[in-house]
C-alpha cells in the first residue's frame, strides 16, 4: 500500500513559480466509528467501548488544550495550541482585540531516531509514496511507486 500523490505546477509569485511539486491525494476520511471498526478487529475490546473512549479523549483533550496543557499520546504524538498574533510597536500598545488573530491546534508527531541520528517520524517508518491513478498527470502514464 501506498501514499497516492498528484503533481502541480505552482502559480505562487516566488521561486516555486512554474515549477511541479507533489501534493498527497487523499481519496477518503476515517470517522472514529470505523476506526473502532478496524481496531475491534484487532483485539477483544468492543466496537461501543472503542468509540466512547475515542470520543471522551476528543472531550478531554479539549479540555487540557484549553487549559493550555499539551496533550501527549504515547505512539501518536503531542498536541498543543498555539496563537496567532500581529506585532505592536510596544508592549503598552499590544492589545488582545487588536493583536491577537486567533488560535491553532499544532501536532508534533512522535519520532524515533535512527542509528545515523536521523530522526523519523514514527507513523510514517516505512511508507511508500506512489503517483495517483485517478488524474492526468502532467508527466503521462508510468508506474511511479517509491519508498520515502
Amino acid at each position: 500500500m501506498a501514499l497516492n500523490f498528484k503533481i502541480y505546477k505552482s502559480n505562487a509569485n516566488n521561486g516555486t513559480k512554474d515549477k511541479f511539486y507533489a501534493r498527497a491525494s487523499h481519496k477518503d476520511t476515517v470517522s472514529i466509528k470505523e476506526l473502532a471498526a478496524v481496531m475491534q478487529n484487532n483485539c477483544t475490546v468492543k466496537h461501543s467501548d472503542i468509540v466512547a473512549v475515542l470520543s471522551e479523549l476528543s472531550e478531554v483533550m479539549k479540555q487540557e488544550l484549553q487549559r493550555g496543557n499539551r496533550v501527549r499520546i504515547d505512539g501518536l504524538g503531542t498536541f498543543k495550541v498555539n496563537i496567532r498574533s500581529k506585532g505592536a510597536k510596544t508592549a503598552k500598545e499590544f492589545t488582545v482585540s487588536e493583536n491577537i488573530l486567533g488560535t491553532r491546534i499544532n501536532f508534533h508527531p512522535e519520532t524515533n531516531v535512527n542509528p545515523d541520528g536521523s530522526h523519523i517520524v514514527n507513523m510514517l517508518s516505512g511508507i511508500r509514496v506512489k503517483e495517483d491513478d485517478t488524474y492526468e498527470s502532467p508527466r503521462g502514464k508510468d508506474e511511479n511507486t517509491e519508498n520515502v
